[in-house]
């Protein structure tokens, strides 16, 4: 293996393609193809754009794209669309929207079902970063499915995350503050023409003390929240968000936080690493295991619990006692 990881390396579209056909399907000759990239990593701006469904994440990444290579910045972009609980299939409809950048070399797109993947990101979205990363994009645009309030695990794959809203929240701005709006490095109020859209930017400027006069940066290195207002279908207010972006790449740089980020990421992937791991060789060991056959027997006889059978498997599996 590795002659895939020499394609991306190389800039290889077809190559970075079919490696991440074999990650989205958890093909196992995947492994060694990671490990050769990963030294190749940390370079790109990852940059994590998420918020509820509607509010126009999509069209927004269409013109950033614009915006990203007009500063000869080459672009990949990471679009997460949500699985059909009932088909298990996925509509994919984000490449659609961007299809006028399909045939440029400078930006690779990369639709991706999130399988049912807790916070609106798919569980090899991690992997493919590493790949685009690997393959010398200057961007990484990681858009998630329409998410909840709380689900906000984007924040732990990017360097900069973009919570994009809509006017028209009213009192249901309150509700959620505790939740995904906590994460934004920047907040976009979308389709900026609506009723309520200046509301909302007051209402967000209050709860988050943000104030247009002063500095991004504060005095001891931390960033305060931006507000954008756009029509990403009319093209408003976009390159004045992509500027933004680019300033809070700044300020992680001069920080010293940018690279932080990667030791992060690394973290996750160990944990993710690790936890696929045990999973696989706990159930290995227990296909053939006539203990786990006879717990799982006494479970279906409503003789014993979940709880206690799971406690009494790891213990012979692991030598694990709560």
């Amino acid at each position: 293996m590795g002659y895939l990881a020499d394609g991306v390396l190389k800039k290889d579209i077809k190559a970075a393609a079919k490696l991440m056909r074999y990650i989205e399907e958890d093909d196992i000759k995947t492994t060694g193809e990671l490990k050769l990239l990963y030294p190749h990593t940390g370079n790109s701006h990852v940059i994590g754009i998420t918020g509820l469904p509607g509010s126009g994440k999509s069209s927004l990444i269409d013109v950033m794209i614009d915006y990203f290579k007009s500063s000869n910045k080459t672009v990949g972009v990471i679009a997460i669309d949500p699985t059909s609980p009932f088909t298990g299939g996925s509509i994919l409809g984000d490449r659609i929207r961007m299809q006028k950048h399909s045939s440029d070399d400078d930006v690779f797109i990369k639709s991706l079902p999130n399988k049912g993947w807790r916070g609106g990101i798919s569980k090899a979205t991690s992997k493919m970063i590493t790949v685009m990363d690997a393959m010398g994009k200057d961007i990484i645009l990681v858009e998630t499915a329409g998410v909840g309030q709380t689900e906000v695990e984007i924040k732990n794959l990017v360097h900069t995350t973009v919570v994009v809203l809509v006017g028209g929240f009213g009192d249901y701005i309150q509700i959620i503050k505790a939740g995904i709006l906590e994460i934004a490095d920047i907040f976009v109020i979308n389709k900026a023409d609506r009723d309520n859209a200046k509301e909302l930017e007051s209402d967000l400027k209050s709860m988050f003390s943000i104030d247009d006069s002063k500095s991004k940066v504060n005095d001891n290195g931390t960033w305060t929240p931006s507000i954008y207002l756009t029509e990403a279908i009319n093209g408003k207010g976009v390159g004045k968000l992509t500027k933004g972006i680019l300033d809070h790449k700044n300020c992680l740089k001069k920080t010293g936080k940018f690279n932080i980020y990667f030791k992060k990421k690394s973290k996750e992937d160990l944990k993710e690493i690790i936890s696929d791991y045990i999973t696989s060789l706990v159930f290995l060991r227990l296909e053939s295991d006539s203990l786990f056959k006879k717990l799982v027997k006494d479970l279906t006889d409503s003789s014993s619990d979940p709880y206690t059978v799971a406690e009494k498997i790891l213990s012979k599996i692991l030598s694990f006692k709560k």
